[in-house]
């Protein structure tokens, strides 16, 4: 099982590398949302996949007694997850207004762009 996911990962790492390599924004933003997934797909891998019992220790005892469940990875996934939606959903708004301004969601074009003057200001100042 962790030998697919081994390669589920380098497969979402690769198509997220083409993604970034691509002109328009949009793509882009894809690309960073799927390195996202890849990411927490990895560090989910390398928390090992099999099913142990859960981390608790009896108060009778200072360490586990047998294998137990490492609750790391899962916790730091649920971190990454937050957060990558939240970057996620930045990227989104700030490649929004940029094609807003500049017309175009070709990153080539927009190096060289003006910004367009008729743009109404945004709401509240």
């Amino acid at each position: 099982m962790e030998a697919l996911f081994a390669l589920l990962v380098g497969a979402l790492f690769t198509v997220s590398i083409y993604l970034f390599l691509s002109k328009h924004i949009i793509r882009i933003l894809m690309g960073a949302a799927i390195l996202g997934n890849a990411v927490n797909l990895l560090i989910f891998t390398a928390g090992r996949v099999t099913r142990e019992v859960p981390p608790i220790i009896p108060p009778e005892f200072d360490v586990p007694q047998s294998v137990v469940a490492n609750p790391l990875p899962q916790a730091l996934i649920l971190t990454a997850i937050v957060i990558s939606f939240s970057f996620f959903a930045f990227l989104l708004v700030l490649g929004y207004r940029a094609y807003q301004d500049l017309e175009t969601d070709d990153s080539d074009e927009m190096r060289v762009a003006e910004p367009v003057d008729d743009v109404p200001p945004p709401l509240g100042y």
